[in-house]
């Protein structure tokens, strides 16, 4: 039967922000009557990362005339700071008093059975006012800040909560009597890459018809390493996921799993495993979203070649299909919506597809009151705030590590890695007192004979530059090295950079034209001798 609809502004949906004291994160009910609203300064306040913009690039001609305005067009709300009985619906007069009776009476009439709705109110430690967000008609009732975030608690993020945990507690149990099936992108761990795995893995394991598999989403990263992904410990908290029931690749021996045959591997965003996992290739029996044409493993019959869409767009497709009011949920939603608004570039790049586009649509709620720009905005900024990270975070990333035959001045394998880095050199140096030092303690503690820092920022006349940085450890070694990049100076011109504070084994330069990291990466890869696919 049709539940009727209530428009009364004494409606429980309307009633109260209410949050106990000395917490940060509590049940509230959202109140139009009792709330004090003060109006707050817009003043921008300039960006605590230097060279990055945080303006919107487009504004309507009501936003322009806002901000030229004397009135301020945001409201900030105050929270009230009573605490609200769980079993009631919001209320700010004291329990017993005629008032509060009265009221407490009128919505218990209007309210609608097994129809209540929680919400939690979360405030963050970080100061986000640095950001510019567009504006949007819920900034009037909810605020400008950032820091304050409400999100529904709902069925679909509760379930996707309990299927982590669950599936951690199976794997520190061994999974026994099952095949463990590992859902994994071949390498890195940014945003799209784990939230298609998690969210993928979730799908499997709801659509599975075996109780034979044990599905578990793989975070092909260290979880040390989580640090230095400022925008995904961001996103998985905003999200309301617990990082502690999400299983990283250094808490797992998948080769202990292969050597009984028990080890079944889906492959997300390629049709390659990557270098670190090469050994456990034969194990891939499925590929997910690889691009058309790539050459696949021939034992791999289960094969989903991807247009050129975001796999969380695939990810989000299957579940529109299966069982589309799953997406209905704020945090459920969010997590794939960010990956797909950072792989296509905020549904701007020249790859964007049409159904990236209407998977967006679809995901909108997870945006919140900010829109789809509000969140890639904050996604970008948390990608470039580097405030809180030492050299070593920035430079673990984004980096990839490769193994080759040695050249002529050693007998050993050479361990070259390569770190890629969205500020300048100059920027790095001004990161720490002494860069050198830093960089090979890095070198250290990842075993590399040589590392190279890929630099790819924004100018202040917001021209792209690239810049790299080569250290070794050796002064032989660097112009081993050095030799090899003049010979391919075609593909790799460089122009000297002169930096203070730089060793012997270390030299700076500005690539000469616009280069891919890909180019770097094949080139440094024809060095240490690894074959081409």
């Amino acid at each position: 039967m049709q539940e009727p609809y209530i428009r009364a502004r004494d409606n429980p949906y309307f009633d109260g922000l209410v949050r106990s004291q000395g917490t940060n994160s509590t049940n509230v009910w959202l109140s139009a009557t009792d709330m004090s609203e003060e109006v707050i300064d817009l003043s921008p306040v300039n960006s605590a990362v230097s060279g990055f913009n945080y303006e919107s690039s487009e504004h309507s001609s009501s936003e322009r005339w806002l901000k030229s305005s004397k009135i301020a067009p945001f409201i900030q709300l105050d929270i009230q700071s009573e605490l609200a009985d769980s079993n009631h619906v919001g209320y700010v007069y004291s329990p017993g008093t005629p008032e509060f009776d009265e009221k407490h009476q009128i919505l218990q009439s209007h309210a609608l059975p097994n129809t209540e709705k929680t919400y939690v109110v979360t405030k963050t430690k970080e100061k986000l006012s640095s950001t510019l967000l567009p504006l949007s008609a819920a900034s009037y009732y909810n605020g400008i800040s950032p820091e304050m975030e409400i999100v529904e608690s709902c069925e679909s993020i509760n379930k996707l909560n309990a299927y982590l945990k669950a599936r951690k507690d199976d794997v520190n149990a061994g999974v026994p009597g099952k095949f463990l099936r590992a859902v994994m992108a071949s390498d890195g761990a940014d945003v799209g890459s784990v939230a298609s795995a998690i969210m993928y893995s979730f799908y499997l394991n709801v659509t599975s018809e075996s109780d034979q598999l044990c599905t578990v989403p793989i975070i092909n990263i260290n979880r040390a390493n989580l640090v230095s992904h400022v925008e995904l410990k961001w996103l998985l908290d905003s999200c309301h996921i617990d990082p502690s029931s999400l299983i990283f690749a250094d808490e797992i021996d998948l080769s202990y799993y292969d050597l009984f045959g028990s080890l079944k591997i889906v492959l997300l965003k390629s049709s390659r495993i990557g270098s670190k996992q090469e050994k456990l290739k034969h194990a891939v029996v499925e590929i997910f979203h690889c691009r058309k044409g790539e050459p696949i493993y021939p034992w791999v019959k289960t094969v989903t070649a991807g247009e050129e869409t975001s796999c969380c767009t695939a990810v989000a497709e299957k579940f529109a299909t299966y069982s589309p009011e799953i997406l209905a949920s704020k945090s459920f939603s969010k997590l794939l919506l960010s990956g797909i608004l950072l792989d296509t570039g905020n549904l701007r790049e020249p790859g964007c597809s049409s159904k990236d586009k209407y998977m967006a649509s679809l995901l909108i709620n997870g945006a919140g009151r900010y829109g789809c720009n509000g969140l890639y905005q904050l996604l970008r900024y948390k990608m470039h705030d580097l405030s809180s990270l030492q050299v070593t975070d920035i430079l673990r990333k984004d980096f990839k590590k490769w193994t080759g035959l040695e050249c002529a001045d050693s007998r050993s394998l050479s361990q070259i890695g390569m770190s890629c880095i969205a500020i300048s050199i100059g920027q790095l140096l001004a990161q720490t007192h002494n860069l050198a030092q830093e960089i090979a303690h890095f070198q250290l503690s990842e075993k590399l004979r040589a590392l190279i820092v890929v630099s790819g920022y924004y100018n202040e006349e917001k021209n792209f530059k690239r810049e790299v940085l080569v250290s070794t450890e050796s002064v032989k070694l660097l112009e081993s090295l050095l030799f090899f990049f003049d010979f391919n100076a075609s593909r790799l011109p460089l122009k000297t950079l002169h930096l203070p504070g730089l060793k012997n084994e270390m030299k700076a330069y500005e690539i000469n034209k616009i280069t891919s990291r890909k180019t770097v990466e094949h080139l440094i890869e024809e060095f240490v001798g690894i074959p081409k696919p």
